[in-house]
């Protein structure tokens, strides 16, 4: 039915107007208790095979939301309800900002993909905050991924981004660093571990600093040389990070400037999750993200040592009901295997 829709009606307008639309209508359904809370009663993952404990964090379910959605927080109960095991909220920056110039977000219907240069537009840390501290009606696991205000020069970036996560960190369940966006001018060279290992320690000291710790974590992007990876990789391990979400969009390809997201993804994020893997093993919670489409995506990132999932793109193509579906698929698979998420995780990683 919604393949339907996709096909003959939505993929006629403006993807971002879409966009738009879809987070007014879940954000009035945040507003909505009872019907909510039934929507989270049928949807949600609730089967214990299913869950997950990353970081001191307990997950309903591995799969959840990538950041980029909900940029603004303004929508993870709704999102929670419709089967998301967590939400990753954001990018969020210290200051508000419009982001780049429309249109700035596009469909690859042939690849399944999106491209986007939103340039984390986005209403302030300050706004985010007031929206995470309103009661939850339902249960959501909530992360933040915080990015470096536009305007902010380089060499400011580590306040800009402290700015951030002194506003932010005490409200969420784990906090994301992210430096890998395409659409923000010099954010990547921040992956330069001379110029992250300032970033991450400062923001892991307010992190750190919270009632209850903060777990963080760094998003990276697939374009990193090899031996970059493994860079970030050993700086997350000496700084004593809890995590790294693997992979943000690619600007490796033909088309429409922005950073692309989807089917053409998987293989790259598949094989820097594997990468990972082999140089932390265990000592890191490793999240991948990038072309995850069906079960079968979320079943080969846990096997090869993903503790949880984000999808995105997958949700554009496959509708609201898209991951209570594949909650489901995932729940019959490991009662046929007698086995549980946990058993799963990393067991054909070398």
């Amino acid at each position: 039915m919604y393949r339907l829709l996709f096909t003959q009606v939505l993929r006629r307008f403006d993807a971002e107007a879409v966009h738009h639309a879809t987070v007014r209508a879940l954000a009035l359904l945040s507003t909505l208790p009872l019907l909510k809370r039934l929507l989270h009663r049928f949807l949600a993952p609730s089967d214990p095979a299913l869950r997950v404990t990353a970081f001191g964090v307990h997950f309903p379910g591995p799969l959840g939301l990538a950041a980029g959605f909900d940029k603004d927080a303004a929508c993870a109960e709704a999102l929670s309800a419709f089967g998301f095991g967590h939400v990753e909220v954001g990018t969020i920056t210290a200051h508000a900002q419009p982001g780049n110039p429309r249109p700035r977000l596009f469909r690859d219907l042939r690849q399944h993909a999106v491209v986007n240069r939103m340039g984390f537009n986005n209403a302030g840390a300050h706004a985010a905050a007031r929206r995470l501290r309103r009661t939850r009606g339902v249960p959501v696991v909530v992360g933040v991924n915080i990015g470096k205000t536009k305007v902010v020069p380089e060499s400011e970036a580590v306040a800009d981004y402290v700015t951030s996560a002194k506003e932010l960190a005490p409200l969420a369940d784990y906090l994301v660093v992210n430096v890998s966006s395409p659409n923000t001018p010099g954010l990547r060279n921040l992956q330069a571990v001379e110029l992250l290992r300032p970033l991450l320690a400062a923001v892991k000291e307010v992190a750190d600093s919270t009632p209850r710790r903060t777990p963080l974590l760094v998003k990276i992007a697939p374009d990193l040389a090899d031996a970059d990876v493994d860079a970030v990789a050993d700086l997350a391990l000496e700084l004593g990070l809890d995590g790294i979400i693997a992979t943000n969009t690619t600007i490796r390809h033909a088309g429409e400037s922005g950073g692309l997201s989807g089917r053409p993804l998987k293989e790259r994020s598949i094989e820097v999750l594997r990468r990972l893997r082999a140089r932390v093993g265990d000592r890191l919670t490793l999240v991948s993200v990038g072309g995850v489409e069906d079960v079968d995506d979320v079943w080969e990132r846990l096997l090869a040592g993903a503790t949880l999932v984000q999808g995105y793109t997958g949700m554009i193509y496959g509708g609201p009901l898209w991951a209570s579906r594949i909650h489901r698929q995932l729940s019959r698979r490991l009662r046929r295997h007698a086995t549980t998420v946990p058993a799963m995780i990393g067991r054909t990683a070398r």
